[in-house]
C-alpha cells in the first residue's frame, strides 16, 4: 500500500521494535531529501545523537542504525505547502494506524504537539487536549490504551537541559519492564500460559 502522492517518506527502522517514533510530516521533521524519518535537518541530527545516548539508535546519519526502534510520520507524504491540511492528515492516518498496528511496539514516542495530540487522541484514554503542553509532557511516562507513551517536545525547541531529560527518560524506560503483555493462558483448558500484547 503506497500513498497518493510523488514524495513520500515511508516509515523505517526494525519492524520487531519495542520503540516507535511517530513525528509529524516529513518538512517538519526532515526526510525530505533522504527519504528517511528524522534526518537531513539539524534538529534532526541533534534528535538522532539523543537516541544514540538512550540506546534506541546505534550509528546515527542519513540512514540511522535503529536498535528496537522504528520511525513513522502521521503525514508520510511531503506536503506542497509549509504544512498539510487537515484532510490530507485524515487520509493519510490509515498508514500511521497500519504501521503502529504492524509493528505493535511497546513503547510510542510522539514528536510534537500534532503527533502528540494524535497518539493521545487515538492510542490512549487521555485528553489530547494535553498536547498543548509539551514542556510538561516531555519526556513523561503516560499509559495508554496497550502502549506507553512518552511524548517529546521538537527538537528544534530543545535547551540542553531538554536534550538531557529526554535522554534520562528514555534511558530510565529502556531499562524498565515497559512491556505490556496479558496472560490469556487461564482461559485455556491447560496451565500453560499464553502470552500476547
Amino acid at each position: 500500500m503506497q500513498p497518493d502522492c510523488e514524495r513520500f517518506v515511508p516509515g523505517y527502522g526494525d519492524a520487531n521494535a519495542d520503540f516507535h517514533v511517530v513525528g509529524d510530516h516529513p518538512k517538519a521533521h526532515g526526510g525530505v531529501d533522504t527519504q528517511v524519518p528524522f534526518t537531513g535537518t539539524a534538529a534532526a541530527e541533534r534528535f538522532q545523537d539523543a537516541l544514540v545516548r538512550a540506546y534506541l539508535v546505534a550509528e546515527p546519519g542519513a540512514e540511522p542504525e535503529p536498535q528496537s526502534t522504528f520511525f513513522s510520520y502521521l503525514h508520510m507524504c511531503v506536503p506542497d505547502g509549509s504544512a498539510p491540511t487537515a484532510a490530507g492528515y485524515a487520509d493519510m492516518e490509515r498508514f500511521l494506524d497500519t504501521e503502529v498496528r504492524a509493528i505493535t511496539a511497546h513503547v510510542l514516542l510522539p514528536v510534537g504537539p500534532v503527533a502528540t495530540e494524535h497518539v493521545l487522541s487515538e492510542y490512549t484514554p487521555l485528553d489530547a487536549g494535553r498536547a498543548a503542553e509539551m514542556d510538561a509532557l516531555h519526556g513523561q511516562e503516560l499509559l495508554g490504551s496497550g502502549w506507553l507513551v512518552c511524548p517529546i517536545k521538537e527538537p528544534a525547541e530543545w535547551t540542553e537541559a531538554d536534550e538531557a531529560e529526554l535522554v534520562d527518560a528514555l534511558t530510565a524506560v529502556r531499562t524498565s519492564d515497559y512491556r505490556q503483555i496479558s496472560d490469556l493462558g487461564r482461559f485455556l483448558a491447560d496451565d500453560d500460559p499464553y502470552f500476547v500484547r
